[in-house]
């Protein structure tokens, strides 16, 4: 468990977290070579529970002892950054949320029938661009009951670090992948679709059709344009949320989490909260 203080923002191995962009840590060429951001001790535990690896760690020194301590004793034979709270502000753009960051390995992308295996109610995020929103609809779909997530390629990458921070780690609680096929092969996975869109023929979300559907796959389009028409004309169901005032539509997190709670398959107890 070495302990290293820099001292230099050249200090070798420190540029994981300061002069690498998100495509480079994420390292397209080589995907079993990649690395994200885990930002905050709460965040980095959710990771380490759900079995990720870190890679290193950066930490104030005031933090070693007291709020990292424990993620220190679970993260043996990796290099651990402590220095002072300006230099690791300059270093990384930003100050350190609860002062304290970790580079993890990124894992491996999972089969798409592995996330549909077993799994009542999906999402499939088509062209969600903002880190914001991401975050925000992982952190909701943890929330109300969804079992698992597919995302278009031309989506915000989910081990994004503000994303990974928005959704308070729950990008690692719920498993996902990217879609790499037509959304209307989820059919082959056994899911009827659902495209969250305003139409002449979208159903009112609460419509009993589609709560009595026994696997389903929501389809939640980009904060701007929102699905593409093809999407639209493929997908089994049109829905739409009922509005009132004359607003027309919500912010696509916004929509997700009233979605995911109107769509999803009740268990015998639900937690309040």
């Amino acid at each position: 468990m070495p302990i290293i203080e820099i001292t230099s923002l050249a200090h070798p191995g420190v540029e994981l977290f300061g002069s690498l962009t998100e495509a480079q840590l994420r390292n397209r060429l080589e995907p079993d070579k990649g690395i994200f951001i885990a930002e905050s001790p709460k965040v980095i535990r959710v990771a380490l529970d759900a079995g990720y690896q870190a890679a290193a760690l950066l930490c104030e020194e005031k933090h070693l002892t007291s709020d990292a301590a424990d993620i220190i004793s679970r993260c043996t034979n990796i290099p651990i950054y402590t220095g002072p709270r300006d230099l690791l502000a300059s270093l990384t753009g930003y100050t350190l949320t609860r002062g304290v960051l970790c580079a993890m390995h990124r894992p491996k992308p999972r089969p798409i029938a592995e996330i549909c295996h077993g799994a009542r109610r999906i999402v499939v995020i088509d062209g969600v661009v903002d880190t914001t929103n991401i975050g925000a609809i992982f952190r909701s779909a943890a929330a109300l009951g969804i079992d698992g997530i597919l995302l278009t390629p031309d989506s915000c990458d989910p081990l994004n670090r503000r994303a990974v921070r928005v959704s308070m780690g729950s990008v690692f609680l719920v498993p996902w992948t990217w879609l790499d096929a037509p959304i209307a092969d989820l059919r082959q996975q056994g899911f009827r679709t659902v495209a969250m869109a305003l139409t002449h023929q979208s159903l009112p979300i609460d419509h009993p059709a589609l709560a009595n559907e026994p696997r389903l796959a929501i389809i939640m389009g980009t904060e701007g344009d929102g699905l593409p028409h093809s999407v639209i004309e493929e997908a089994d169901y049109v829905a739409r949320i009922p509005m009132s005032h004359g607003v027309d539509s919500l912010n696509v997190a916004a929509a997700a989490a009233v979605a995911f709670w109107q769509l999803r398959i009740p268990h015998p107890y639900e937690k309040g909260g």
